[in-house]
């Protein structure tokens, strides 16, 4: 026990830390559940997790070591990224200038959308009604928050180079199936920061569910919005701005 403590406490440490660390994918998913409610930051987490686990896969069978060594493979990659993230900044923030009915019509094509204040996971009310009965605006449902997480992570080539920089180093080669090991790594290293961003979720949705409470439903839910197009389009000028340092 002494010594399987000693091999992987720190691997453990490092992980909790990385994950603690402030950086894009927290950024992305506190600005959901500030935006969205505790559900939609949930599964926007969930989400990142699951596209960091790709790239933990691709790590694995070693197809990750070609954004390491090709430059336009690298460069592919980031600029998809990179335009996948603009296109959610403007989007989200285009979406808080359009006029009640031009909203409405949009909501009508996205009936399985979750109304956010409907419940005391989602306090901010993007689709709640308006006086004259309109909708304001449609949260994203559940299963869009997951795919934009996804999204953004594979289309993050420094995800894929962390994990081919960080695990190696608790990898031993004595053990043998060296694949198996950086598969399994990987996986603890997501359940960690799944944990790390979900209880940040829970903090940052009670946050706004109060601020929510003192302040102007519509007002609030269009500011919160705009922010999280910000927050998007911010993460995209750094991918953009980044260079393959990790």
């Amino acid at each position: 026990m002494i010594d399987l403590v000693l091999s992987y406490g720190p691997f453990l440490l490092a992980a909790l830390v990385l994950n603690i660390a402030p950086g894009p994918d927290l950024a992305f998913v506190s600005a959901q559940a500030a935006a969205h409610g505790r559900k939609i930051g949930i599964m926007s987490s969930l989400g990142v997790c699951s596209g960091a686990f790709v790239h933990v896969i691709f790590a694995a069978i070693g197809l990750s070591a070609i954004l390491m060594t090709s430059a336009l493979a690298f460069a592919v990659v980031k600029w998809v990224g990179v335009l996948y993230l603009a296109w959610l900044g403007f989007g989200a923030i285009y979406a808080t200038f359009k006029s009640p009915a031009a909203v409405t019509d949009d909501a009508a094509q996205h009936d399985n959308a979750q109304p956010v204040g409907a419940s005391a996971s989602a306090p901010v009310a993007f689709a709640s009604r308006t006086r004259t009965g309109h909708r304001n605006q449609v949260a994203p449902t559940a299963f869009r928050a997951w795919r934009q997480g996804v999204l953004i992570d594979v289309f993050n080539p420094k995800v894929a180079l962390f994990f081919m920089a960080f695990l190696p180093q608790f990898v031993n080669p004595a053990l043998g199936h060296q694949s198996a090991q950086f598969f399994v790594l990987g996986t603890i290293v997501n359940m960690i920061g799944f944990v790390v961003e979900t209880s940040i979720v829970l903090v940052v949705a009670a946050a706004a569910r109060h601020f929510h409470q003192h302040f102007s439903s519509r007002s609030v839910g269009k500011w919160l919005q705009r922010a999280l197009g910000a927050v998007f389009l911010a993460l995209g000028l750094r991918l953009a701005l980044g260079d393959r340092g990790i």
